[in-house]
């Protein structure tokens, strides 16, 4: 008999260990990238986020490893000012209408603990793929206090040149080219 139970529990035990990963589908309404970029070499900054994202992270938390394949939208660009948007979308800008995405493609490459903190990858933006890494801020999983079920979320930044992607408005007029990424995320298994 304890055999038995001895059995039982090894095998409950070796399964915690080789837990598989899950896959967290993200949640468009709790989930956007926003950037500041330079205005006029310094006059002020302009600020702004992509409301249409979409993608999956892969987490496993007993391996710590995991990816991230992200969508961004766009044509979703709000500054706040739809004069702004309608340059932003324009073919003097983003050209939405020849790249209507970018992409983030990457892996957790570092930890504390079973919490990542860096993720690198490729990012693609106006047709122009780079690698770039995100340092993740804050990552914690935890029930939703209102559905009970797991929900996973994360803040994440990084910092980029636009111009190596071909995103160079106003650098005649001395716009700097550095943008600021800040990227709130949630997800869910799914």
């Amino acid at each position: 008999m304890n055999r038995i139970v001895l059995a039982s529990m090894a095998t409950l035990l070796s399964a915690s260990v080789f837990a598989a990963p899950v896959t967290y589908k993200l949640d468009p309404s709790h989930t956007y990238p926003s950037f500041a970029a330079d205005h006029m070499g310094g006059l002020s900054v302009w600020r702004g986020k992509f409301t249409a994202t979409s993608g999956t992270v892969v987490y496993d938390k007993e391996a710590k490893s995991g990816s991230l394949d992200i969508t961004v939208d766009m044509s979703s660009v709000d500054f706040g000012m739809l004069k702004l948007n309608e340059h932003a979308k324009s073919a003097e800008i983003f050209d939405v209408a020849k790249f209507p995405t970018a992409t983030f493609s990457g892996k957790f490459t570092k930890f504390n603990g079973a919490s990542p903190t860096e993720a690198s990858g490729t990012f693609t933006l106006h047709g122009v793929s780079k690698p770039l890494t995100l340092t993740i801020n804050s990552f914690l999983c935890k029930p939703n206090p209102m559905s009970k079920k797991e929900v996973c979320g994360a803040d994440a930044s990084a910092t980029f040149n636009r111009s190596d992607f071909g995103v160079s408005f106003g650098d005649k007029y001395g716009f700097k080219q550095e943008v600021n990424l800040q990227i709130q995320v949630e997800g869910s298994p799914g």
